[in-house]
């Protein structure tokens, strides 16, 4: 014993045991070192994601369904992003202008300046006539730097990319745009190519990452899969009509957020809630608003 009484070796232990505990700070799995806080708002929330925009008021990736989002205050407006054929990014879910334009061609074999030109907002009318207004009429579509520009630091963005094996650099030039204007953590990134969202994570630990998924049939994920999401990403999109309770209970489980899409049903938005669902991606903002108890709004 030393002066003090207390053995020699107890300092000994003492300095392994606090080796033992750094060495397993650096060697703690991989899945949960890859994820970070994983949603913005308070614990128990239920977000909502404005899909397209509030596209069931208004021509989806417009900046007037955007307008509509912000206004029935989503708390995501989500943006499906491509890149034209001179490297702009947009607002736009098919890879074809077809469906939602007057014209026709691959986004990627068009210039900006032709897309400009197209009438993006006459279709949403014949389509929907209880919505439908002149002031859709030779709508345009938005670039992600327009969308930005309109909406700063007013909202926050669930941006997707789209089929980015197509659209080589369209992850970097997407990041740039959020850094130049200050949006780093007014953003989420959702995609289909866990390659894309590798490549984010990679870039960015913090920005919060989804794998989406499109199920044909009954909805089914494994415990490695999760394993192996969790080690890229915090959370999962997933299509509701093909999930069920024990699929959210089971994502849950892993430490995951789950944001299904596309819910536009009261009765749909009251069994996702009853399920507890994290997020939910809907064309009608106003419609989950109105069905989330105040309790468990993020507000």
């Amino acid at each position: 014993m030393d002066k003090m009484g207390v053995p020699r070796y107890y300092f000994y232990r003492i300095h392994v045991l606090l080796f033992i505990s750094i060495l397993g700070l650096h060697s703690w799995p991989s899945g949960a070192s890859a994820r970070v806080s994983i949603s913005p708002f308070k614990e128990n929330s239920t977000v909502i994601v404005a899909h397209r925009g509030a596209s069931g008021y208004a021509p989806e990736n417009t900046l007037d369904s955007y307008r509509i989002g912000v206004r029935m205050q989503a708390d995501y407006i989500e943006i499906d992003l491509r890149l034209t054929k001179d490297g702009e990014l947009i607002a736009m879910h098919d890879e074809t202008v077809d469906r939602t334009t007057n014209g026709t061609g691959l986004i990627k074999n068009m210039t900006l300046t032709e897309i400009k030109a197209l009438d993006a907002g006459s279709w949403f009318n014949d389509k929907n006539q209880a919505y439908g207004s002149e002031e859709y009429v030779n709508e345009k579509v938005p670039t992600l730097k327009e969308i930005f520009e309109t909406f700063g630091k007013d909202t926050r963005y669930l941006l997707e990319t789209k089929a980015p094996e197509d659209y080589p650099g369209l992850e970097e030039k997407m990041l740039k745009l959020v850094e130049d204007f200050g949006l780093t953590r007014h953003i989420a990134v959702q995609s289909i190519s866990k390659e894309s969202l590798k490549k984010i994570r990679k870039r960015n630990k913090d920005v919060p990452l989804f794998q989406l998924f499109w199920y044909k049939n009954p909805a089914s994920i494994s415990s490695a899969r999760l394993r192996e999401i969790s080690g890229y990403a915090n959370g999962i999109g997933a299509n509701f009509l093909r999930i069920d309770e024990s699929y959210v209970r089971k994502v849950k489980n892993a430490g995951l957020l789950l944001y299904p899409y596309t819910v536009n049903y009261p009765l749909n938005m009251e069994m996702a809630l009853r399920w507890g669902v994290d997020g939910v991606h809907t064309d009608y903002p106003d419609r989950l608003m109105k069905m989330i108890p105040e309790g468990i709004r993020h507000l």
